[in-house]
């Protein structure tokens, strides 16, 4: 059947409705409201139950972002833990909670249709455009959406908590400035970042409770030593003593290189070693394996996992294998008082795979 503009101008929503769907060769079999009279008491009850899933997606909702802006994410802290946790079931549980409400509002609420139609590969016209319209704008009526105000403002609500999610993850960043956060938490800093007190040069004994500082007798011609960071400020809690060891970007590595042997400094990095002692990140800038083979006979630090090599008197250039980046460098000194190493400052650049600082030279 084909009708042009004027058959289609004066007739109802139904007439439309019903118009389209013999077009469409549709048999409908069963077609009604829900609620034929509206307002009773078990249509009220149907809202309240839609509701109360949309009120509860809701709270899972504000839940997520209080999860996100208040509960502690950083080791260590008491229930950092449950962090990711808890996004994972606020969130979920918000977008899950939504979908409920969806599908229950649509059983209770849509007209109950049974309806059977013949395939058809025709393109579509301005009559099957004009009485899809009509079949869209009827179901909206009679799901009574136009006078179930609370419903949608709910829906909406809700709706736009996952949206506004996206956009909070996406500038969490700003929200929460790192570098407010003493020690900067980003990647151009690392455990030995320092905030006026000295980082002294701690080796691992085994017992992550002991502290034994390196001194430069503690190391022959030509040996190499991991260290990690100690402060005097964390020698009573046990907790910071060991998370030293945990924490990924510490360790490095300190040298004591052969009489006569000299490193060709890097710009800037003159003074950032004692004699010949020098120290250096023990993260290879490939992939962040632990750098820990030496080569005395060729003063090579070796990466066991993909074979980078570093040339320790050429700043710890890569000459060989995948790594394309120098090992950063720690500057380092002795203290006057108890004749220890310590750190004057943190890795000259970030440590670690070398994606952070692809244009570093």
């Amino acid at each position: 059947m084909t009708l042009d503009r004027r058959d289609l101008d004066g007739r109802t929503r139904d007439d439309l409705l019903r118009a389209g769907l013999e077009a469409d060769g549709v048999h409908l079999v069963r077609y009604a409201d829900r609620w034929p009279l509206p307002g009773t008491r078990a249509e009220r009850r149907a809202v309240r139950g839609v509701v109360t899933w949309l009120g509860l997606a809701a709270l899972f909702g504000i839940g997520f972002f209080v999860v996100y802006l208040a509960w502690p994410y950083r080791y260590p802290a008491d229930g950092y833990e449950l962090y990711t946790p808890l996004l994972g079931i606020t969130g979920g549980g918000c977008v899950l909670l939504l979908a409920v409400a969806v599908i229950r509002y649509s059983q209770r609420f849509l007209p109950e249709e049974v309806a059977v139609q013949e395939r058809h590969d025709d393109p579509s016209g301005e009559f099957d455009r004009t009485t899809t319209s009509a079949l869209v704008t009827d179901t909206v009526r009679r799901a009574g959406l136009p006078r179930r105000r609370l419903v949608i403002g709910m829906a909406g609500g809700v709706v736009a908590i996952p949206v506004l999610g996206t956009l909070l993850a996406a500038v969490g960043g700003l929200i929460r400035d790192p570098w407010r956060q003493p020690p900067a938490d980003t990647v151009w800093h690392s455990g030995w970042y320092t905030t006026g007190e000295r980082v002294f040069l701690r080796r691992d004994v085994g017992d992550p409770h002991k502290v034994e500082l390196v001194r430069p007798a503690d190391l022959d011609a030509g040996a190499i030593e991991t260290v990690y960071p100690f402060r005097e400020s964390d020698r009573g809690d046990p907790e910071k003593l060991a998370a030293v060891f945990d924490r990924g970007d510490t360790p490095a590595i300190l040298i004591r290189l052969r009489p006569g042997q000299k490193v060709d400094a890097k710009p800037g990095q003159d003074h950032d070693n004692v004699g010949e002692y020098y120290a250096f990140s023990k993260l290879c800038t490939h992939l962040g394996c632990p750098v820990s083979m030496f080569e005395q006979q060729t003063d090579r630090l070796v990466c066991p996992c993909h074979q980078s090599q570093f040339d320790v008197l050429q700043s710890c250039t890569p000459i060989f294998g995948p790594a394309a980046r120098p090992l950063p460098q720690l500057p380092i000194a002795v203290d006057e008082t108890t004749g220890s190493f310590y750190a004057t400052g943190d890795f000259r650049q970030p440590v670690g795979p070398e994606f952070w600082e692809l244009g570093w030279q």
